[in-house]
């Protein structure tokens, strides 16, 4: 048995489909191909892969309806979306989603596999192209979006964490210990009613927690 990663890629153009597919087995173990929504999320909930690499306009409904049914479903693998796609609203819906990177077709062939091995990492990389749409903390949200809830120092937490930091990171950018920063996040978590980073960095990007603005996105 292979001990590389399992990656499972839905992409519906055949040609695109056969050249990733064929780039990422030189690092991965490719555990299937899909070219639509219901038969993939049959595949990724049957299979289990360590990710999903997903184009965001796949026929029947969108890669972030793949995600959304993933999840529904209680699938936790990590998607990274690789795309040709750059608009800001196809960003927000994916991130919302909770796709995990996101990647343009444009990217060089080891960017692609350093984007899948950062994912698998937990990292969340994403393309120069479309970097400007991750967004920073809007000090201007309306009252009622969740924000108000939160202190300044929680709200700072909770845009490293959206943008993908690690809690070591967070906790060195902001000059505090490992363990107060886990205390801030038992408390978002709390306030929120969030569960997992995953779950915050949705909930983040849904509510409009953000502006354009990526002067301070991680390496």
């Amino acid at each position: 048995m292979s001990d590389r990663p399992r990656v499972l890629l839905v992409e519906d153009h055949p040609v695109t489909r056969r050249g990733t597919a064929a780039l990422l087995a030189e690092h991965f173990e490719i555990v299937g191909t899909a070219d639509e929504v219901a038969p993939a999320v049959e595949m990724i909930l049957e299979r289990a892969p360590d990710l999903v690499l997903l184009d965001v306009n796949v026929p029947g409904g969108g890669g972030a309806s793949v995600i959304k049914a993933v999840r529904a479903a209680g699938g936790m693998v990590p998607f990274m979306a690789f795309t040709v796609l750059t608009r800001r609203e196809d960003v927000v819906r994916m991130f919302g989603a909770g796709v995990d990177g996101y990647l343009v077709k444009t990217s060089e062939e080891h960017e692609v596999i350093d984007g899948v091995r950062a994912v698998l990492a937990g990292q969340r990389p994403v393309s120069a192209e479309v970097a400007g749409h991750l967004l920073s903390i809007n000090e201007h949200v309306p009252d009622g979006s969740g924000v108000e809830r939160l202190t300044p120092r929680e709200r700072e937490v909770t845009e490293l964490i959206a943008r993908g930091y690690t809690y070591r990171e967070c906790s060195t950018r902001l000059g505090i210990s490992v363990k107060t920063l886990e205390n801030h996040m038992d408390h978002i978590f709390r306030k929120l009613g969030v569960q997992s980073r995953h779950d915050l960095t949705s909930w983040a990007y849904r509510r409009g927690f953000f502006r354009p603005d990526d002067d301070t996105a991680p390496a």
